[in-house]
């Protein structure tokens, strides 16, 4: 087989006359290709670690406060006044290098000008972090900016001013805050208030009350102790044991899906697609790891935290009996690729060189031409990924602990990420309705045993080219792989490009070796536990129902015009159709993003509110003026802004009211409130995408460079998910998933109910409508 000549870096013979080696000389000068590039990733990553940890300071401006500090001593001139003669009698006399005069005297301006500089980066990131904690410009009304406001932003803009590495802000963003109990207590009684009759609010009511006064308090203290001592006093908890601990298959009901670009292609060469994306996304990974990618920054202005996107490549989710962990190495060097039931172990490089995209083309194409068939029960593998963490968890104990399962599984969990060769083709043809849910569905599940749900996000290939990522949630959320997604999708397009036939461009190097088959020895109880572990995820597959569409009569641009954020627009006109939908309300989760603290992930937005049911209330019944509306809708529409905006700067309540919860359970504590809130029912789960984070390019010159956004399975049985991308200024994509074993759900019943919300909501303003 010429992939094991390939793993052999030597060979020996035994002689009468000794041990006769016969070294490779090509494999060992990989080999030393592979150290150098290894020791070189070493040298600049301890660079940036001195260079992020003086940020704003550098060495050169270091030199410049030493080369100050003696120029002003040969002017005669103490700057220091007096400490650098101070620093000068502590040092020790004697032999060495303190001997002479002049030695002693630079020896004392070096040490005081380290102080000053050291002084003065501390000071820094205490005015930033200082600055960073007001939030009062989230508040004001577009176009009444407060002389404070302005002052702050003219501030921040100095200190932010010198080009930052990707964590340079970390230590300047401030801690997340404890929201008080009393606050937390009345912002959830006030949510669920028109959820409620009024008999059940009263007991509801008694129940908060007794909260706040007899075990909030002491549970409280834990939390604020924990807040001073840790990062962050929410995250760790939040991915423990919302993600790692759940024992529930993590396909549908925890993994989620991003689309490609939807409206344009770049080629139908499989192979050629996968060579330019998998190249731009290591070259997205050596930016990240050089630190050269730029900190997100809201509105261009306040950074946001990037610690999220430690994790994106080289990472997996390990099973675990009682709770998964995170695997994450430093590097790998390698991609895990699954065609036709048989496993691959692509390598990324050859020595220190990363292989070009002709040259990944090449070796994909030669696995899409390998005709080689599965090995016994390694057809289905991956199916373990999707289905019980407990079965998984046994079975990786008992069958793949040892031999050649242990070497191969090892290569797909040490791999950078997976890949996924699919033999259908999937697209969107906006004369196809169906083709958009036919392609999320694909997405989100594909047949059950054709992705790794484990990876930290598989690379799924269509046989068309067209692409997509299945990612796993409990490292990061949505906008960090759609981060890597924008960056990837526009240097594909406007950088690398393809040949006229749809080739990447250049010449391959057809000595490299081919990629490498992964052995399996599954014995007949393994090959059990995999289908039992398929029939699970098929079950659960088989039981989504996903609605994905276009909406094209208008978008944000349009939307503005009604004086509202896209944001509430579009929630407000879910809760009309869900009422229309269910014939009543439900509890509604919108998640909102709280990185504009260290460590900082999510936080909910409880978008059915008083206000938003009374505006849906009053368009049900048909008999209010178009006024009555309108100030209705607007009312509605500042409570969820200024909800959102709660939300963000640290002020929400669902995971104070979750982390209080893990505290009662560490400390045995009962509690029939925080037991009731953690038990209800999300039904209406939301999620908005954002289109761009980093332009890569201007939308405005290219419109049809939309990608669809993603989407997720419903939360509860009896529910519906719904993830939305505002995708320009004349188009919003919506992705709906309910449950077919729900009688009471139908996504595609929903999704028409939210087309006619939208439309119904832009008539009261007399927006006018583009043709669908």
């Amino acid at each position: 087989m010429a992939e094991a000549h390939q793993a052999v870096a030597f060979q020996f013979t035994v002689t009468p006359e000794g041990v006769d080696f016969r070294l490779s000389r090509e494999a060992l000068k990989h080999i030393y290709l592979a150290g150098i590039n290894s020791w070189k990733k070493r040298l600049i990553r301890i660079k940036n670690g001195i260079l992020r940890g003086v940020y704003p300071g550098s060495p050169t401006s270091w030199l410049v406060v030493v080369m100050a500090t003696v120029g002003s001593s040969y002017c005669n001139m103490d700057i220091s006044l007096g400490l650098v003669g101070c620093i000068q009698r502590c040092l020790p006399r004697g032999c060495g290098p303190y001997q002479t005069p002049q030695t002693r005297a630079l020896l004392s301006m070096a040490i005081f000008s380290t102080g000053v500089w050291v002084t003065g980066i501390f000071l820094f990131r205490q005015t930033l972090k200082l600055l960073l904690c007001y939030h009062g410009w989230m508040f004001e009304m577009h176009g009444q900016t407060s002389h404070f406001t302005k002052i702050w932003v003219i501030c921040v803009r100095l200190l932010c001013s010198r080009r930052p590495m990707l964590y340079s802000f970390q230590t300047s963003l401030p801690k997340l805050p404890v929201p008080s109990v009393a606050a937390t207590v009345r912002q959830y009684l006030e949510s669920v208030r028109p959820l409620l009759d009024d008999e059940e609010y009263y007991r509801m009511e008694i129940l908060a009350k007794e909260f706040q006064d007899k075990t909030a308090p002491r549970l409280q203290k834990y939390l604020v102790l924990k807040s001073w001592w840790a990062t962050n006093y929410v995250s760790d908890w939040w991915e423990e044991y919302i993600y790692l601990r759940g024992r529930s298959p993590i396909m549908v009901n925890s993994n989620y899906y991003v689309m490609d670009f939807v409206l344009v292609k770049n080629t139908d060469v499989q192979a050629a697609r996968l060579g330019n994306i998998i190249h731009a996304m290591i070259m997205y990974r050596r930016k990240l790891d050089r630190e050269e990618i730029k900190p997100v920054m809201a509105l261009g202005i306040v950074p946001m935290c990037s610690y999220q996107m430690e994790r994106m490549f080289n990472t997996t989710r390990i099973p675990g009996k009682e709770t998964d962990v995170l695997q994450h190495l430093s590097d790998s060097r390698h991609v895990a690729v699954y065609h036709k039931g048989r496993f691959f172990k692509v390598w990324l490089y050859e020595g220190s060189r990363l292989l070009k995209p002709r040259d990944l083309e090449m070796q994909f194409q030669r696995i899409l031409d390998d005709p080689s068939p599965p090995q016994p029960g390694e057809e289905r593998l991956a199916a373990l990924t999707a289905g019980g963490r407990v079965e998984w968890a046994q079975a990786r104990q008992a069958f793949f602990s040892s031999g050649k399962n242990k070497a191969a599984l090892e290569a797909i969990e040490r791999a950078a990420f997976f890949v996924a060769l699919d033999e259908e083709s999937y697209h969107y043809d906006p004369e196809d309705e169906a083709s958009l849910s036919l392609y999320g569905k694909a997405l989100l599940h594909g047949n059950c045993y054709n992705r790794w749900f484990d990876k930290s996000f598989t690379l799924i290939s269509f046989k068309n080219g067209q692409l997509g990522i299945n990612a796993e949630h409990a490292w990061a959320d949505a906008p960090i792989i759609g981060h890597l997604w924008e960056f990837v999708l526009g240097t594909d397009t406007f950088h690398l490009r393809y040949t006229e036939t749809g080739h990447c461009l250049g010449k391959p190097n057809s000595a490299l070796a081919p990629p490498l088959r992964l052995q399996w020895d599954i014995p007949k109880q393994c090959q059990a536990v995999i289908e039992s572990s398929y029939q699970v995820a098929k079950a659960l597959a088989d039981d989504v129902e996903l609605y994905c569409f276009q909406f094209l009569s208008f978008g944000k641009g349009l939307i503005k015009k009604c004086r509202t954020s896209p944001d509430a627009f579009v929630q407000i006109a879910l809760q009309l159709a869900h009422f229309r939908d269910r014939g009543k309300f439900c509890l509604t989760y919108e998640a909102s993003m709280t990185r504009m603290f260290r460590e900082g992930r999510t936080e909910t937005v409880r978008s059915c509110t008083s206000e938003s049911t009374a505006f849906v209330q009053a368009m049900m019944e048909g008999s209010h003026t178009k006024a009555d509306l309108q100030d209705l809708f607007r009312k509605a529409a500042q409570k969820h802004q200024n909800m959102y905006r709660l939300a963000m700067t640290g002020a929400g309540i669902d995971r104070h009211l979750f982390c209080l919860y893990v505290v009662s359970k560490y400390l045995g504590v009962s509690s029939p409130f925080l037991a009731e809130v953690l038990a209800e029912p999300w039904r209406l789960s939301t999620s908005q995408i954002p289109q761009s984070q980093i332009r890569m390019f201007d939308p405005g010159q290219y419109p049809h460079h939309l990608g669809a956004g993603g989407g997720f399975g419903p939360v509860a049985d009896d529910g519906y998910g719904v993830s939305y991308m505002i995708a320009g200024e004349n188009t919003i994509f919506f992705h709906i998933s309910s449950k077919f074993s729900s009688s009471e759900t139908n996504a595609q019943r929903f999704g028409n109910h939210i087309r006619q919300a939208l439309l119904d909501i832009a008539n009261l303003f007399q927006v006018p409508k583009a043709d669908s």
